[in-house]
């Protein structure tokens, strides 16, 4: 009898919550459930992989530029040596130019390495940080 009660009155406090309260809670998942396969570009910033340890930010500025306005140019160092960890950032002025940088230079050569381009993702302070998990969890072992 005590274990109905207390069935009861959890399914009349979950039956109370409104649907709008419940709706708002999850207004921040459209952003983390959208393709960026979309029609639009994403952003006006690019993440290129693959930089040769030669490449600074003169010489990715300039093999860039034709496609665009360069707003800015960021390689990524090691703090411990100084050396490029072989990525960087490159932001256009314009979203169109970037998407047009993205198609001709993905898989091009820079200095004798491939590079790997795509849309970089905005960066949120304080957000969700989602970590996909592979493989069997410590539960299915």
């Amino acid at each position: 009898m005590m274990m109905r009660n207390g069935i009861e009155l959890l399914v009349r406090r979950v039956s109370a919550i409104s649907q709008h309260s419940v709706s708002s809670s999850f207004q921040v998942l459209p952003q983390f459930c959208t393709s960026s396969s979309s029609s639009e570009s994403p952003s006006s910033k690019l993440f290129i992989g693959g930089l040769s340890w030669s490449v600074d930010e003169q010489s990715l500025k300039d093999a860039f530029s034709s496609f665009g306005e360069v707003a800015e140019v960021r390689i990524a160092y090691d703090k411990g040596s100084g050396r490029s960890r072989g990525f960087g950032f490159v932001d256009f002025a314009e979203k169109d130019n970037a998407l047009s940088a993205k198609d001709a230079m993905d898989g091009k050569g820079l200095l004798g390495r491939p590079l790997r381009i795509s849309f970089a993702l905005e960066r949120v302070r304080g957000g969700p940080v989602v970590v996909p998990r592979f493989g069997k969890s410590k539960r299915d072992r």
